[in-house]
């Protein structure tokens, strides 16, 4: 079955397929639902199964963000939630299902979204504006920087499916500059979420916390490194593991593929310390002082752009602080970007892995 179509500025017609386009549509509505494919658990060989299939959803940091703040609403009015349309895929609409009146879609807006957050806080306000980190920060930096860090309002600009995550997308859905860009605005704090227990006690300690932040989400395939939300505070990292040999620093995904690598060299009678280093702006600059003095190795992960990231944070310390005989390196995504792949396949070519950190330990040692 056809239809014909006249272009209204144009006045060119055409036949179109009307079944074909009812599929087109229905495509379109469904293109933010996490499928297999997208997101690398299909392919052979780079299946894991304590982060896919076997994974309750609800213990995925992406799946818990509107479901924590809902909860958080019930006994504090100042909350509110904005998307630019990206509620299904961070979950927001899970507090739109329960909060409609405190519930702002921007629409595909993410500057203006920022803007009207940053405004909502000036009321009295706590918003949390989320949408894909690459839009987040790349788009936003100007607005998070003068309408929200500068004025210290306290507007937490929420950036998910960060890194390499969206591989499929793209480099215009890759998000591996954030950090970097992030870190350098003044009065703006900066945190990555670790597993979906550790955002909950993120987000519970970001509503009184003063000032603006961002906050970092993962790839919603992240397995759990904490049993439950841990005791959080901006400006200090999470030991996770203790060692005197080497010391791994780790943000975000790379923190559960990093205690893996640790317990790997651990059999064969290396000490790895490990880091949370989830507070990137604030450093934990005492954390970092005493893995160099009692560590003397340490190397810093992250799925991000080398340039300017969280290692090179860490770097600018171990330099300020002048110890001797600290061997350092820092490990992530090169200065390029990032080829078309599944995210598992992308992880596996940047040794962002367990096997791939455990390779990394071993030269740095």
């Amino acid at each position: 079955m056809t239809r014909e179509m006249q272009d209204p500025i144009t006045g060119l017609r055409a036949v179109s397929d009307v079944r074909a386009d009812a599929a087109v549509g229905a495509g379109a509505q469904d293109w933010q639902d996490q499928s297999e494919v997208f997101n690398g658990t299909a392919v052979t060989g780079l299946r894991d199964a304590r982060s896919s299939d076997g994974n309750d959803t609800r213990q995925i940091p992406a799946f818990v963000f509107g479901e924590e703040l809902a909860d958080l609403a019930e006994g504090d009015p100042r909350v509110v939630v904005l998307t630019a349309d990206l509620g299904r895929a961070s979950r927001a609409n899970d507090f739109r299902d329960r909060h409609p009146e405190r519930f702002f879609n921007a629409g595909i807006a993410e500057k203006n979204m920022i803007t009207m957050a940053a405004g909502m806080a000036s009321t009295g306000c706590v918003p949390f504006a989320s949408t894909f980190a690459s839009f987040a920060a790349l788009l936003g930096a100007e607005q998070i920087r003068t309408n929200c860090a500068y004025p210290k309002m306290p507007v937490r600009v929420v950036g998910h499916h960060s890194g390499i995550s969206l591989g499929f997308y793209g480099t215009s859905h890759h998000s591996l500059e954030d950090l970097g860009i992030m870190r350098t605005i003044a009065d703006l704090t900066v945190v990555a979420a670790t597993d979906a227990n550790h955002l909950r006690s993120v987000l519970r300690a970001s509503l009184d916390h003063p000032g603006a932040m961002y906050i970092r989400l993962g790839r919603g395939r992240d397995p759990q490194v904490y049993d439950a939300p841990p005791q959080v505070e901006f400006g200090r990292a999470l030991t996770l593991r203790e060692g005197g040999d080497l010391t791994l620093i780790a943000v975000g995904s790379t923190v559960h593929p990093a205690l893996e690598a640790a317990e790997r060299l651990g059999r064969h009678g290396v000490g790895v310390r490990v880091l949370d280093m989830f507070s990137v702006s604030p450093l934990d600059r005492a954390a970092i002082e005493r893995a160099a003095r009692e560590t003397g190795r340490i190397l810093v992960v992250e799925e991000a752009n080398l340039t300017n990231g969280l290692g090179t944070a860490v770097g600018e310390v171990l330099l300020e602080l002048g110890i001797q005989g600290v061997r350092f390196r820092k490990h992530g995504v090169p200065d390029e970007h990032v080829p078309v792949g599944p995210p598992a396949a992308l992880y596996a070519h940047y040794r962002l892995d367990a096997a791939g950190i455990e390779t990394i330990a071993k030269e740095l040692l």
